[in-house]
């Protein structure tokens, strides 16, 4: 016998298949990142395109994006449709250069910030990675 694939899920079964608390989800919502239907019983039902949807959300917040720019990406994802390959390098293309700035700003962090114990600077003006950083090294 074939197993039955749901095709609306609970807001049960999406916190267990992402890994995320219902009231994370519940956030999610209010934020606009991810959008339930109601069934007849006045639940909320999701799609499972939202489980993918929420995948990429996790994704992206783990690279520093903000929630906000993260919703602004997906906005021409419709909520019931799965993010394609298309979408997805249609979105993370308007990421890369934000992403290329942090990496950079991180690996400068990460090379000399052991150089800040007694450094002698006083102010920001006279900080070497400072200055590094808004010299765009």
């Amino acid at each position: 016998m074939e197993k039955m694939v749901k095709t609306e899920l609970t807001v049960g079964d999406v916190a267990d298949l992402t890994g995320l608390s219902v009231s994370a989800l519940h956030f999610y919502e209010r934020k606009g990142l991810i959008q339930p239907k109601r069934n007849r019983a006045n639940y909320r039902v999701y799609p499972r395109s939202t489980v993918r949807r929420i995948t990429i959300i996790q994704i992206a917040q783990k690279a520093g994006i903000p929630l906000g720019e993260i919703a602004q990406a997906l906005v021409d994802v419709p909520f019931d449709k799965s993010v394609s390959l298309a979408d997805w390098s249609r979105v993370s293309k308007n990421w890369q250069e934000a992403l290329d700035q942090r990496i950079a700003l991180l690996s400068l962090l990460r090379d000399d910030l052991s150089g800040c114990i007694d450094c002698g600077c006083l102010s920001t003006s006279d900080c070497p990675i400072v200055k590094k950083e808004r010299a765009g090294a």
